[in-house]
């Protein structure tokens, strides 16, 4: 009998300190971590949005760089021993052919219409300062964005109507963005000649 009451007295001591320690911890301990929030996964029209975003701001930087007398400069002007660069492009007419196949691709992914001024590959005749062409190229990405937007991974291989025939959504979405690649290495170059660093290399 003396054995059962000290089992029981050590028993009831058992969950006493217990209580006592759940108490301090409830009062002052830190509580455990909370689990971490889980983050969104990525969807195939940011993972585009993003690309768009980086050569949009790669393009504009080079555009407002060039200063506007070298806005008409081509490589020809430079009259180099054995060069080619007979009938290349203005500075103006890279910032605005780039504008024009923006447009060109990405109205066609968002299902708007092509501006009507637009009638040749080097965009409006009539855009002939700097800050008129600077303005296209800035639309021509605002719409890239809108377009991509419309990005799912139910229709990315979805072919949409583009000229005579139909192109998926995944390749008008990024072909553009191919585009603006080549067209900016051409800009770096011209920027080089006329002693301008691209902003992207300063």
């Amino acid at each position: 009998m003396k054995h059962l009451r000290i089992s029981c007295l050590a028993l009831v001591l058992t969950f006493a300190m217990g209580a006592a320690s759940q108490g301090q911890q409830a009062a002052g301990a830190p509580a455990a971590n909370p689990p971490q929030a889980q983050q969104a996964a990525p969807t195939i029209a940011a993972v585009v949005d993003r690309e768009v975003n980086m050569y949009e701001k790669l393009i504009v930087d080079a555009a407002e760089a060039m200063p506007q007398d070298k806005y008409d400069f081509t490589p020809a002007s430079l009259n180099l021993p054995g060069s080619t660069y007979k009938d290349v492009r203005t500075f103006a007419q890279l910032i605005k052919h780039t504008a024009t196949v923006n447009y060109g691709m990405w109205t066609a992914l968002a299902g708007e219409p092509m501006p009507e001024n637009i009638k040749g590959t080097n965009g409006p005749d009539e855009l002939k300062t700097k800050a008129q062409i600077v303005q296209f190229v800035k639309d021509s990405f605002a719409l890239g964005h809108r377009a991509v937007r419309t990005l799912t991974a139910a229709n990315v291989v979805e072919p949409v109507p583009f000229r005579n025939s139909t192109s998926p959504r995944l390749f008008l979405a990024t072909f553009a963005v191919i585009h603006c690649a080549n067209e900016y290495g051409q800009m770096v170059e011209y920027m080089r000649m006329n002693g301008v660093v691209p902003p992207a290399s300063r």
